[in-house]
């Protein structure tokens, strides 16, 4: 499940190069950025993806400001969530038709894995949304939202040629916070909803059935955990990496130069 370090350059920049330029300025020779019909539609879809995630950050504030509580700020913001983040399924199609240069497999796998988590988990195991396993879902919830604010922001303003330091520098910073927060409420959360998946046979498939084939979802989201092992340091040390060389003093030299 771990992507190549390409494939997570190309991921993690979104197509664009490291200075958060499009790659057409960077790379013409390489690779043709997307056309002016192309480009103006990204614009948008960026824009409004910023916006979608802003009224979830501004639904989360005002709840807990009406409430004096986190404790069911949830549901206050889980219809704008579901919207959101699986309407980021469409970015696998820009990968798809090369609108945006990034690998298809390694998009399909990040974008998947919020569906599912969001879907599959959060959605179908209600017992996780109550107060002894919510703070687990507020803790990933917080961390997309700020991530997804930045992200979308950092592509729009990339698009237009007008990038400010302080979005470039708070993609490539705030994630050393944000991403073991994400990743953290997210196996919080898968580890909350086994003992009502294995009591419900939730989505398992039993022996015999006319397929003769079964499936254990309580197993498989066991193995989803494990699979977080060996796929979240290498992109953390990655998007180190990545930070280090984009925003260190030489690099900015060089770009001023």
């Amino acid at each position: 499940m771990a992507a190549s370090t390409s494939s997570s350059t190309r991921r993690a920049d979104n197509g664009y190069g490291a200075s958060g330029q499009p790659q057409q300025q960077q790379g013409s020779r390489r690779r043709k950025g997307p056309g002016a019909v192309a480009t103006a539609y990204l614009v948008i879809y960026n824009v409004v993806m910023t916006a979608g995630w802003l009224v979830i950050a501004v639904g989360l504030v005002r709840a807990y400001l009406a409430k004096g509580s986190y404790h069911n700020l949830y549901y206050s913001i889980e219809k704008p969530l579901k919207f959101f983040q699986t309407g980021a399924l469409v970015e696998i199609l820009h990968c798809a038709i090369g609108i945006v240069p990034s690998s298809v497999v390694l998009t399909a796998f990040q974008v998947m894995s919020r569906v599912f988590l969001t879907w599959a988990v959060t959605h179908s195991v209600k017992e996780v949304q109550k107060v002894q396993s919510e703070d687990s879902v507020l803790l990933f919830v917080v961390a997309w939202t700020i991530t997804e604010i930045i992200r979308y922001s950092f592509y729009t303003f990339s698009l237009l040629n007008h990038l400010p330091y302080l979005i470039k520098w708070a993609r490539y910073t705030l994630f050393i916070v944000l991403y073991p927060m994400g990743v953290s409420g997210e196996l919080l959360t898968i580890y909350a909803a086994l003992p009502y998946v294995r009591s419900s046979g939730l989505y398992s498939i039993s022996l015999p059935n006319k397929y003769n084939f079964s499936f254990d979802y309580h197993s498989f989201l066991i193995l989803v955990m494990i699979s977080y092992i060996p796929v979240f340091p290498q992109l953390y040390f990655h998007m180190l990496h990545q930070r280090r060389k984009i925003l260190s003093p030489t690099e900015e030299n060089k770009k001023s130069e």
